[in-house]
């Protein structure tokens, strides 16, 4: 394939037609379909669905169709995020995106500064799906935090804000990740081999300011009481996501790297990342287990004992107890360590669930300063805070995964990152 080489960078000449059009992009183009589709639904919503206000109240205090509009507006279907239960599944995919394409990075980054030689190796692809995950995860939250609307954080700065934090943060975070990509890929350049070491400690620095950053974020919400009584939740982002990124690179690794590698440097890599999920699995165990001894107590009982107690245990049993079991053996089959992957992907997906939707089964507040209550306005309403995601919002978390597999299939082509890189 004819290449252009540009500041030490090789770039491989495709047509505009193989770029956007092959077997990876065509599964892109279905999901990113569902994105379209979910934003316009949301747009919808938000712009041209006609909903009462307090303005209309004012101007007709007593009319009975002007209440029944605000009540559909508040607490019905009228919007896709219901206001009493703001923190949604935007927020459960946003979480699981960002957070396990950060611990991907992370745990590349690690692996290098260690001289883990197989992961050098591999380390363009694994990145390249981090990046487009953390993207992936940008796109969802966009979506949540209102597209017209977004510029406010780039003009109200509030320096004590988590969420405002979070803007010049990726600012830095994303550059730092391309900088990291291209000097993997450009390995023989001098200006490359001179800067790789303070750049992979600056990502790592970077990395963990932001899951920091993001467990600042939950636990300053006084209103959903479940996170600021979350013990080390700085710790439970960590080591959650880097149980998902081992997940997702062991995946990545049989389909991408299978054929490529010899048998036995396939087997080296295999081994040092299931080492990682077994172990991070083992401590997230832990971790659960004790967790909510901690958790205030109407949060650990709902969750633990009531409406959520299932879906809790399905999360221990395919993010914890499966996985552990068809880990431990250290030289099991690779259908078994695929299979621990898929489970662990699918029941992490349901933890964070669980942890974004249980904070709002009891909104509290200790807004008189003698502990915390449950707001009483939302009693009537409480079946209503578990109500199933509406279709945009489904639609475009679906669609984030049509934007990771766009920008992987994209810079691979251009750039072959999923090739075995020599060292």
């Amino acid at each position: 394939m004819e290449k252009r080489l540009i500041y030490g960078l090789e770039i491989n000449h495709v047509s505009l037609k193989t770029l956007l059009w092959n077997k990876t992009m065509f599964f892109a183009w279905i999901f990113l379909a569902f994105a379209v589709a979910g934003i316009f639904e949301v747009f919808h919503a938000r712009y041209f669905t006609h909903a009462a206000s307090a303005w209309d109240a004012a101007a007709d205090p007593g009319n009975r169709q002007v209440a029944e509009a605000m009540k559909e507006a508040v607490f019905g279907s009228g919007g896709e995020v219901k206001r009493e239960a703001p923190w949604t599944l935007y927020i459960v995919n946003y979480m699981y995106m960002l957070y396990s394409g950060s611990g991907i990075i992370f745990v590349v980054s690690f692996a290098e500064l260690l001289g883990i030689e197989m992961i050098k190796k591999t380390a363009a692809g694994f990145i390249t799906l981090g990046l487009a995950m953390i993207v992936a995860g940008l796109f969802t939250i966009s979506a949540d935090l209102n597209l017209l609307h977004i510029k406010s954080l780039f003009f109200s700065t509030n320096i004590k804000s988590a969420m405002w934090m979070m803007l010049p943060l990726y600012f830095i975070y994303i550059p730092l990740i391309l900088v990291e990509l291209y000097l993997l890929l450009t390995k023989n350049h001098t200006l490359a081999r001179k800067f790789t070491v303070p750049v992979l400690i600056m990502s790592i620095v970077v990395e963990l300011s932001e899951y920091y950053i993001q467990s600042s974020l939950f636990s300053m919400n006084a209103a959903r009481h479940l996170w600021t009584t979350y013990p080390l939740i700085t710790l439970y982002f960590l080591i959650s996501s880097i149980a998902v990124s081992a997940a997702l690179m062991l995946l990545y690794a049989f389909v991408v790297y299978k054929k490529q590698m010899p048998e036995s440097e396939f087997r080296t890599l295999i081994r040092f990342l299931k080492k990682i999920a077994l172990y991070c699995v083992v401590i997230l165990g832990a971790y659960e287990a004790s967790a909510y001894l901690f958790v205030d107590k109407n949060w650990a009982q709902i969750i633990l004992f009531g409406d959520f107690r299932w879906y809790f245990l399905a999360y221990l049993t395919f993010a914890i107890g499966l996985p552990f079991v068809l880990l431990y053996r250290e030289h099991g089959k690779y259908p078994l360590k695929i299979l621990a992957s898929l489970s662990i992907v699918i029941g992490s997906y349901l933890g964070r669930m669980i942890f974004v939707y249980g904070a709002n089964a009891y909104p509290m507040s200790n807004r008189f300063g003698v502990g915390f209550e449950k707001y009483g306005e939302y009693e009537q309403v409480k079946e209503m805070i578990f109500e199933f995601p509406s279709h945009g919002e489904i639609y475009i978390c679906l669609g984030s995964i049509g934007v990771i597999l766009a920008i992987y299939a994209i810079l691979d082509k251009l750039f072959g990152v999923s090739r075995v890189q020599g060292h």
